[in-house]
């Protein structure tokens, strides 16, 4: 039996059935026919335009939907972060704040939105470069890192830059630091980092290696910034310097160890000479005092020399006088008081050479000695100036 005369084939299937005794059968829904589609649109337009597109109707109906979609055109978005430049025929005329703006639409005006709000970065003296094995590395730029200081030493200075374009007010057509941005600068990074690069080696080439490596960062980034704003606004290139940050400042490589050696030994000389001058400081006002007490008691034994020998003349130019007045009687008080002054302190013995007695010699009583009570005991921590004056 051949097979065509058996239904099915030999599995016994039917028609256009499968051997597994199904046909073809669909998935899911049959695709659109693309020319229906097209038949039914033609149709729907010979309702609107009983004409057809080349009616006056339908070319003025076309007509107006292309300008309004040419008009709908102008719409156009600025985000937060931008500022929207607007130029009629490629001039500029006004700026748009962030939000939904409208101009007239291309080929009349045009828009640019740079962004106006981030804080870019340009890096001097180093570059980040992808390391295989410790992922991104930096690495030194020699060329733009070394640099010549005021007493004509060399110096390694990395540093960064971070800038913004200047933002402006919206409608404004006078200092649009946007639009500066846009037309007057063709490169604006490599313009900054031109500017960077001449402003640091302007304040370095002035100013000595010292301070660079110590204390004088700060004033350094501080004039780097000044001046890169001046020539950036001579240049009129509507960005604006936010900081400069100098990141390492170190003698080149080949010199550090000297370098570090001699600074070792300045730090030692500062040293000495701060101890120097407190040594200085401590005995120059003892000096001074010593020097002012001696002088002063110099002088006080100046006076009271001149005063005691003044005092003696007057005393003796006042005897004098009674001298002249009573000669014997003046003679006599002389000699008198001065035997009281030489034997009033003494142990003595009166002889009489007119006694009965051989020897002459006449008991002596003192009587002083009875008449004087001894003193009391001066108390504990008191001074005894008085007992022994």
């Amino acid at each position: 039996m051949s097979w065509k005369n058996q239904s099915g084939g030999p599995w016994g299937g039917g028609g256009p059935r499968g051997p597994w005794g199904s046909g073809p059968q669909s998935s899911g829904p049959n695709p659109p026919d693309l020319e229906d589609l097209i038949r039914r649109g033609q149709d729907r337009l010979r309702t609107i335009l009983p004409g057809g597109f080349g009616s006056t109707k339908g070319i003025i109906v076309v007509v107006a939907l292309v300008a309004v979609a040419w008009l709908l055109s102008g719409f156009y978005r600025v985000q937060p972060d931008e500022q929207g430049v607007v130029l009629r025929f490629g001039k500029f005329i006004a700026t748009a704040n962030p939000g939904l703006n409208y101009h007239w639409p291309y080929p009349i005006e045009t828009v640019l939105t740079p962004k106006v709000t981030r804080v870019n970065r340009i890096d001097i003296g180093i570059r980040s470069g992808d390391d295989p094995r410790r992922g991104t590395a930096m690495r030194d730029v020699p060329e733009e890192s070394l640099m010549l200081t005021g007493d004509e030493n060399i110096v390694d200075v990395d540093f960064a830059v971070f800038w913004m374009v200047k933002p402006a007010a919206a409608g404004s057509t006078e200092d649009v630091g946007a639009a500066d941005y846009l037309f007057n600068v063709q490169n604006p990074e490599g313009t900054i980092k031109a500017v960077a690069e001449s402003a640091m080696r302007e304040v370095v080439g002035r100013t000595n290696i010292q301070p660079i490596l110590t204390g004088a960062r700060q004033t350094i980034e501080r004039d780097v910034h000044d001046l890169m704003q001046r020539t950036l606004d001579t240049y009129q290139s509507g960005i604006l310097v936010t900081q400069v940050q100098m990141q390492k400042v170190d003698p080149p490589q080949q010199v550090i160890d000297s370098f570090r050696d001699v600074q070792a030994a300045r730090a030692d000389a500062e040293r000495l000479q701060n101890e120097a001058q407190a040594y200085a400081n401590r005995v120059v006002p003892e000096a001074r005092g010593e020097a002012s007490r001696v002088t002063q008691g110099a002088q006080a034994y100046k006076e009271r020399a001149v005063i005691e020998a003044q005092g003696q003349a007057a005393r003796f130019l006042s005897v004098l006088g009674e001298y002249e007045k009573a000669p014997d009687v003046t003679r006599q008080r002389i000699y008198l008081e001065t035997m009281e002054r030489v034997f009033g302190g003494m142990d003595k013995v009166i002889i009489d050479p007119s006694a009965d007695r051989g020897s002459g010699v006449v008991p002596f009583l003192p009587l002083g000695a009875f008449g004087t009570r001894p003193q009391a005991a001066p108390a504990q921590g008191q001074t005894t100036q008085g007992a022994t004056r």
